[in-house]
């Protein structure tokens, strides 16, 4: 969560960068950049935007998965061996 002591204008960020940079390293908190007094960017260190990356392709994929097991319990899916023998014929796989 973006913390209200966390929002700093760009200049005093370009002016203290590796001070700001361990500071962001230390807390893996993301920290708010203003210019002209309104918020510009977002910056963060770069494993804490990993993680982050990584938590919505899992999000992502449980509501992939979520989304199928709705189709299938409203029997709107295909039956194995015709989405096979469709996939198939599109990329050309053997059999």
């Amino acid at each position: 969560m973006l913390s209200l002591s966390d929002i700093h204008p760009l200049s005093e960020f370009q002016r203290g960068a590796k001070a700001f940079l361990a500071r962001l390293r230390e807390t893996k908190a993301p920290m708010v950049l203003t210019v002209n007094g309104k918020a510009a960017v977002v910056i963060q260190d770069a494993q804490s935007y990993q993680q982050l990356l990584d938590k919505i392709e899992l999000l992502d994929s449980i509501a992939g998965i979520r989304k199928s097991i709705d189709e299938f319990e409203r029997e709107e899916g295909l039956p194995l061996k015709e989405a096979w023998k469709q996939l198939q014929e599109k990329y050309g796989l053997p059999d």
